[in-house]
């Protein structure tokens, strides 16, 4: 009978060291989460910044083109504070204005004088370096997604996940515009 005791204490400790360690990995996998959404969050608010110097100086030479920056203009100014957007909301409006910016960049094509000015070379440049620095910083977003995901979703760990109310989170995935071939022309 002593024994059956121990037993289930054994049993409950364990049980409970079980739940601790699990707890303290979804803590540190959330935060890693958090960690990388702001780490990219910094560079899409840098882009977020560049767009208006972006329109102004295509606007100069684009005249008739005012679809598209009608489009990204409307999708800037559609969010009234960036910083108060849902990590979601950042997602899904990012995505937009990459599709919109693919578009102005392809217009450009068609303005030999606009690629050839000084302003716009170098917020093109500047462009450029945030857009790498986006990729690097969602690589990392997603490797600790798929590893808090992970955990909240493989069997045991998603019953302590459960318990305690963890879900998974959204990867940042490629948009529409993103996923096509480029098309190349000689």
């Amino acid at each position: 009978m002593d024994y059956i005791l121990w037993i289930v204490i054994a049993v409950v400790v364990l049980c409970v060291l079980y739940i601790v360690l699990t707890y303290n990995k979804l803590i540190k996998l959330n935060n890693d989460t958090k960690e990388g959404f702001a780490t990219m969050d910094v560079y899409l608010k840098k882009r977020w910044d560049l767009i208006p110097n972006i329109i102004e100086v295509v606007k100069g030479y684009a005249k008739h083109e005012k679809d598209t920056l009608k489009e990204v203009v409307e999708i800037r100014n559609s969010v009234k504070s960036y910083d108060k957007l849902s990590n979601e909301q950042k997602i899904k409006t990012n995505e937009q204005i990459t599709g919109e910016i693919t578009k102005l960049m392809a217009l450009v094509e068609s303005y030999p004088d606009l690629k050839a000015n000084k302003n716009f070379l170098s917020l093109q440049q500047s462009l450029s370096e945030v857009e790498d620095e986006i990729a690097q910083s969602r690589k990392y977003y997603n490797a600790v997604v798929r590893n808090y995901n992970n955990k909240v979703e493989m069997i045991p760990s998603n019953i302590v996940a459960k318990m305690l109310g963890y879900k998974s989170k959204t990867m940042f995935e490629a948009n529409e515009s993103e996923r096509k071939n480029g098309k190349v022309e000689i």
